[in-house]
């Protein structure tokens, strides 16, 4: 196990705290600083989360740049969302969270589940349900915005400062600038390009974005649409562990 005081300062997670190499499928290293909380929060509750995300989370929420909203499109089952409320809460940010997810999941094959007698529709449903009770118990102290809707769907409210009720039957004025964003939806290059452009729109100087399932060599094309960013010059690349953390100029 190694310190954090041997990782360069500029980016180095929270003092005190350890972590580990660990590797994807297709061998990629990245640092691993879970904690019990995360694993403990892992076992109940379902997700698709690389935790060199959490590095990420960790970076992000000690820097940023004001107290505007953070924007987290796609959240399945909630895992990130909590994550992301956890390390919000652990350094004391008050940055609203509004997530976004319509649980429509492309690819499906047909009304059921595999050989099954469950509907997709009924899958569908246990998951937005899912979502609603892991986030009313680990986020319970600063409930996201959750709207229910695609990301172009919603990023057209926000371009217009809709009032909105979100998942939880509460108003929220949707609209303005947004300090960090976590890319979750659709990987493929059309609309994770059509998110980041959405996202860049709004997103303050100083600002972040994450971008889950973007590693180098990944075969998911949001690594296409980061590497296209990179290049662009307008942001930096803070972390890729594996995947891209970027912050504005």
């Amino acid at each position: 196990m190694t310190t954090l005081t041997e990782i360069t300062p500029s980016i180095a997670p929270s003092s005190e705290q350890t972590y580990k190499i660990s590797r994807t499928a297709g061998g990629l290293s990245y640092r691993d600083i879970t904690t019990p909380y995360v694993q403990w929060l892992s076992f109940a509750n379902p997700g698709m989360l690389n935790r060199g995300n959490l590095w990420c989370f960790d970076y992000a929420m000690r820097n940023l740049p004001s107290d505007a909203p953070m924007v987290e499109i796609g959240s399945f089952c909630g895992l990130s969302t909590n994550l992301i409320s956890y390390y919000r809460q652990k350094h004391g940010r008050a940055n609203p969270l509004f997530t976004c997810d319509k649980w429509e999941f492309e690819g499906t094959g047909g009304p059921l589940v595999g050989d099954t007698a469950i509907t997709h529709t009924e899958y569908r449903e246990f998951c937005r349900e899912s979502f609603l009770r892991n986030v009313r118990m680990f986020s319970r102290d600063a409930l996201p915005h959750t709207i229910e809707a695609l990301s172009e769907e919603f990023f057209f409210m926000w371009r217009r400062n809709v009032r909105v009720v979100d998942v939880f039957g509460r108003e929220a004025r949707l609209g303005g600038p947004i300090s960090f964003a976590y890319i979750d939806g659709n990987h493929s290059y059309e609309f994770s390009r059509r998110d980041f452009e959405n996202v860049d729109e709004f997103l303050e100087s100083g600002g972040f974005i994450l971008f889950d399932d973007s590693a180098d060599g990944s075969a998911w094309e949001a690594n296409r649409v980061c590497r296209e960013v990179a290049e662009e010059g307008r942001y930096e690349v803070v972390i890729r562990n594996p995947n891209y953390l970027f912050r504005k100029w």
